[in-house]
């Protein structure tokens, strides 16, 4: 047994890149506000950076057809030099489709991820995996690169059924089940991106109607209507505008 020498502990300084998840409809800034990390390098599995047209701090891969492609783009940053400080993956939710149809493709009798691999979930379960490995390889940047990373997602809602409370709704990330605690579980941020909307009418005859003003607000702390989370004691909206990175304070030097 290799004996472990009590001299090699730390005290929990909080010091280290950021590994965040986030999330929201589409045209909701998603991109725009990852790109605000310092000195980002983009894995594109889409094509959604029209936004950042003339900022010319953002750096862009050439656009990922494969899953193959996300991880070589992964191994060149881990293995080149480079000043890059922040990795953004945009979207795992097309990445997850692209994941699924290569799965589909390897299996001759399969005509969908269901029926894949043998069928019975075998299919999403090697989808996952697949989904673990990239989260791994990216994750380990922020170790030996010193690199911020991001995974942005689409939103989707799921419905919760639970054993000592009435079933709810909440919203979450565009990705099976199997594979979402990749990206939800051992990361520092999990946020979404929302409009503020307010209710009104709903009295005798009038129908409820849904008002925004255009405001976005950030969600990030941990609430029943949404998967999101944080370890930086957030624990209330943040505003977002276009002018500065509300998760600044957070980021190391």
């Amino acid at each position: 047994m290799m004996a472990i020498d009590l001299k090699s502990l730390s005290k929990p300084s909080g010091q280290r890149p950021i590994i965040a998840t986030i999330f929201g409809e589409g045209g909701m800034g998603k991109t725009t506000l990852s790109s605000m990390f310092p000195n980002p390098v983009i894995i594109r599995t889409e094509d959604g950076t029209a936004s950042l047209t003339g900022n010319d701090n953002v750096s862009l891969f050439p656009l990922s057809t494969s899953s193959q492609d996300v991880l070589d783009a992964i191994e060149a940053l881990a293995t080149q030099d480079h000043k890059h400080k922040t990795l953004i993956i945009d979207s795992i939710s097309q990445l997850a489709t692209m994941i699924e149809a290569e799965i589909v493709a390897a299996d001759p009798k399969a005509k969908s991820i269901n029926a894949a691999a043998g069928g019975f979930g075998a299919g999403q379960s090697a989808a996952a995996e697949k989904h673990r490995q990239i989260r791994d390889w990216a994750g380990s940047l922020a170790y030996e690169k010193g690199m911020n990373i991001i995974f942005i997602a689409h939103a989707d809602t799921e419905h919760l059924e639970l054993p000592d409370t009435d079933s709810y709704s909440r919203y979450t990330l565009r990705l099976h089940r199997k594979s979402l605690a990749n990206y939800t579980d051992n990361v520092d941020l999990v946020a979404m991106i929302r409009l503020k909307t307010f209710v009104r009418g709903g009295g005798e005859g009038d129908k409820k109607r849904a008002i925004s003003t255009g405001e976005r607000e950030i969600i990030c702390h941990p609430q029943a209507a949404s998967i999101t989370k944080n370890r930086f004691n957030i624990s209330e909206p943040l505003p977002f505008t276009f002018d500065r990175n509300p998760f600044a304070d957070y980021l190391t030097e």
